[in-house]
């Protein structure tokens, strides 16, 4: 009992962490401000394969990455998932760096809110899961809320229905695809290292180079590749130690803290139809969450009466 208790709370202060740190990442992005999101995005790219291949290194862990890589690169599904997975998730990290970058933080934070119910979504469609008529509502009220900010703004919130979606079809696809985290970032980056160094060498604009930056610049984008690996190893760590549903509570931890960023640090526009927006997308997510965990405690219930019944 004492084992999985520590392994309990072992859980949830990793996975805790790991949304912390990525709830704050936007105090990161704004201190590259300077530097345009498509170069931030290729040395984020670049710099994470160095740092995974580093730290795989020093772990001891080259040769088992290698094999599972090599496995996946012999199977055409496998690889092909993976090239896609790589994609999106690049997508996803530009359009995140963009919308710091740009002033859009509150809206980011609005993508990470509405990606848990797209995800539930996603699973009915091609996971065959079913919903019940509270998160069939859920996912209703949501869809409110993203029609309201449409029609306060007068056109489409694609910052963050393009976070949700991305990072929702990269973790379907990352479900169907049974590898580790340490594997899973180092093909991703591999895959887009390639493009990243052509875009850096050929279609950079800039006229600076990375080493003509500040120090202080320089640094930061060479640990790009840090802040991106850490949050996900311990992430991965973390979620195989809890149970779903607090995972489920403790992924709203990022977003939450993002949009108090953007609102008391960054001081972005707060207007009342963003209020309501955000006031129905938490009363989804409330719904759902409720739905969602008195199911489990359900279907617990049921299962601990059937093993008395066995004995």
């Amino acid at each position: 009992m004492k084992i999985k208790q520590s392994q309990n709370s072992m859980g949830v202060l990793a996975t805790g962490l790991s949304y912390l740190l990525w709830g704050v990442l936007p105090i990161y992005w704004k201190s590259v401000g300077s530097v345009p999101a498509g170069e931030v995005l290729a040395h984020r790219i670049i710099w994470s394969l160095v740092f995974m291949l580093l730290i795989l290194l020093l772990l001891g862990k080259l040769k088992m990455v290698a094999t599972e890589m090599k496995y996946v690169f012999t199977h055409k599904k496998q690889a092909m998932s993976m090239i896609l997975a790589s994609v999106l998730i690049s997508i996803n990290w530009l359009v995140f760096i963009f919308a710091v970058e740009s002033n859009q933080v509150v809206e980011a934070s609005l993508g990470y809110y509405i990606n848990p119910l797209l995800n539930v979504f996603l699973a009915t469609f091609f996971l065959k899961e079913r919903l019940n008529k509270a998160e069939w509502v859920s996912v209703a009220i949501a869809a409110g809320g993203v029609l309201c900010l449409t029609l306060y703004y007068g056109t489409f919130p694609w910052a963050a229905l393009t976070l949700a979606s991305t990072f929702g079809f990269y973790g379907l696809i990352k479900k169907k695809v049974s590898i580790g985290a340490w594997t899973g970032l180092t093909i991703e980056t591999l895959i887009m290292t390639p493009f990243a160094l052509i875009f850096l060498f050929f279609f950079d604009h800039s006229s600076v180079s990375l080493w003509e930056r500040d120090v202080s610049i320089i640094l930061l984008l060479m640990g790009a590749g840090v802040v991106t690996a850490i949050p996900l190893l311990l992430f991965a760590a973390g979620a195989k130690r809890i149970s779903f549903t607090l995972l489920g509570f403790l992924q709203y931890i990022a977003p939450t803290i993002m949009l108090l960023l953007g609102l008391f640090l960054f001081h972005e526009p707060f207007s009342t139809p963003q209020l309501l927006a955000f006031m129905l997308i938490w009363l989804a997510l409330l719904i759902f969450s409720f739905s969602r965990s008195r199911e489990i405690l359900l279907r617990r219930r049921l299962k601990s009466k059937l093993d008395i019944q066995k004995m």
